[in-house]
């Protein structure tokens, strides 16, 4: 079954899979790139964020070299900015410890910064051929009810499960196209809601399918904590300047720019708060309101224009609005600028 089983995936993609130009070579440095941009983004989305890394930073010394804001700003709107960050470390470590030359194995792969056990396995069979296994949410869906596994995909210990039954449908001879089918199999076919079992070539196969079983596959309990926060942010409507300054660390949008933030525990804003940041008894008007959903996280943000003056500490710059698009800011902010249209 197992040999059967995985000849038709390698049949079925040479048909199907997507033309995708990160799979039109073997290095490294660009297949690393597309699975560092594709983590919890789309392909659609994430193309052109590739191509536009690959212009602006075409070898890892180049990346290595940029300056952050650059960077995170070619980065932004695709979110979970920790990512753009990591490949800055990841493409100084490779600099520094491999003399240029992107490791070439597993194990070393793993040691880069922001690089897991599923990115380092497709890098390294992908890019160097080496016998390793991925398993990423298309592939637990596709094991998951092939093989009628009810374990939670969530939970620590089914990876052991999970690994071991993609181990052993993984193509030893060609390992590259094998991982890239199975993944493509779950995004194309095998999908979470209404997956095409009639015209799949695995359905002879599939346990769940026969026991009737594939909505129910795969079992997922984990449930995120969410945490409401409510972000109060100010322009001064008096001059034609906007005033930003950069996030600090250990919170959302770390390195990125904002406006004057007042940060409150619920959605009013009081005098004494306002008295933190103005220097003025004009009362804001509010421009633009929206809940802005991360993955932990809902912002409830509010965007006020004064037509006072602001009394804000020196880390603030003033730009002038056709300065702002070379400034890195969180998409919220960049919804809020379309908006007023700066």
């Amino acid at each position: 079954m197992i040999e059967n089983l995985r000849d038709e995936l390698l049949v079925w993609y040479r048909i199907n899979g997507r033309s995708l130009p990160w799979r039109e070579t073997k290095d490294p440095y660009q297949v690393w790139l597309s699975e560092i941009i594709l983590q919890q983004t789309r392909v659609n989305q994430g193309l052109p964020y590739y191509q536009k890394f690959l212009e602006h930073y075409p070898n890892v010394k180049s990346l290595a070299e940029a300056n952050e804001q650059d960077v995170l700003n070619d980065w932004q709107g695709l979110g979970y900015y920790s990512r753009a960050r990591n490949l800055i470390v990841a493409a100084k470590q490779i600099v520094n410890d491999y003399e240029g030359q992107f490791p070439d194995t597993y194990e070393r792969i793993i040691k880069l910064k922001g690089v897991g056990k599923y990115t380092a396995a497709a890098i390294s069979s992908i890019a160097f051929g080496e016998r390793r296994a991925v398993l990423d949410g298309n592939v637990f869906r596709v094991l998951a009810r092939i093989f009628n596994i009810d374990n939670d995909i969530a939970a620590s210990s089914s990876r052991k499960i999970f690994q071991s039954k993609a181990d052993e449908l993984l193509c030893k001879e060609n390992p590259a196209d094998f991982n890239q089918a199975i993944m493509d199999f779950g995004a194309i076919q095998c999908t979470p809601k209404s997956p095409a079992c009639v015209t799949c070539p695995l359905n002879q196969y599939c346990q769940a399918l026969k026991k009737g079983r594939v909505s129910e596959l795969p079992i997922k309990i984990k449930k995120l904590k969410r945490k409401t926060r409510y972000f109060h942010y100010f322009r001064e409507a008096k001059t034609n300047f906007i005033y930003l300054k950069v996030r600090g660390p250990k919170d959302i949008w770390q390195g990125l720019m904002e406006l004057p933030l007042i940060e409150t525990q619920n959605e009013e804003l009081m005098l004494t708060e306002l008295n933190s940041i103005l220097n003025t008894h004009h009362q804001p008007e509010l421009e633009f309101y929206k809940i802005h959903k991360l993955t932990h996280q809902d912002i409830h943000a509010k965007f006020y224009k004064i037509l006072g003056e602001f009394n804000l500490p020196s880390n603030y710059i003033k730009v002038l609005p056709e300065e702002l698009e070379s400034k890195p800011v969180p998409r919220l902010i960049d919804e809020y600028f379309d908006y007023i249209g700066v």
